[in-house]
């Protein structure tokens, strides 16, 4: 059994992912900001763990992610300002990957979007600071040492997960229910480590998908 450390544990893909997790074997710990948030993200079977990680130095962040084999970066600013989003997707992804580290944790697995990057994306695109701030902790993540997996999930929708993805086709759409899936899977498979995985609603079960890819 490992324990996996989700980030952003209260965020909609967590929520969903940790029974998943929990019902592999796995020991769960979810880590969330707001403490009135503990009881919805302890009924998923996973532990609720109170931190701001926006704000936590790396050994705060350390402290937090001591005893975990895999870490899972599901945190978000969820379309704040630009500087609160360049200050959780980036900044906060970048310490927690010093803190996997130097916590002997060598397991990542970053939630990232299809295609992360700002190659088709203007400077004054209210979108570019997301897509900065993602694209560059995704290549940070792949400049360490770790046994890293980005995840680029499409577009999200609310639709009941299907377990069926695939790999690089880019049409355009995904469930959080299948993103959900594939996290779990991710952690699974050891094929998919330093690897990016682009994916949508599909007609592959998510276990060949992620192998196949």
């Amino acid at each position: 059994m490992s324990t996996v450390t989700i980030i952003g544990g209260h965020g909609k893909v967590a929520l969903l992912a940790a029974p998943h997790l929990v019902e592999a074997g796995h020991r769960v710990r979810s880590v969330i900001r707001n403490p009135d948030h503990r009881e919805e993200v302890a009924a998923t079977g996973a532990e609720p763990v109170v931190a701001d990680v926006e704000n936590l130095d790396v050994p705060g962040l350390v402290e937090v992610l001591s005893g975990s084999d895999v870490v899972v970066f599901s945190a978000g600013a969820g379309g704040g300002s630009p500087a609160r989003t360049r200050a959780v997707d980036h900044d906060a992804a970048v310490r927690s990957m010093q803190a996997a580290g130097e916590a002997g944790i060598s397991r990542y697995v970053m939630v990232s979007y299809y295609g992360a990057g700002t190659d088709n994306v203007p400077e004054d695109d209210p979108f570019y600071p997301y897509a900065k701030a993602k694209a560059d902790a995704d290549a940070a993540l792949r400049r360490t040492d770790l046994e890293w997996t980005v995840l680029g999930p499409s577009r999200l929708t609310s639709e009941d997960p299907t377990g069926l993805i695939d790999v690089d086709k880019g049409s355009g759409e995904v469930s959080r229910g299948n993103v959900a899936l594939v996290i779990a899977a991710t952690v699974e498979e050891p094929s998919t480590i330093r690897r990016t995985i682009n994916f949508d609603d599909g007609s592959t079960p998510v276990a060949e998908a992620i192998r196949a890819s």
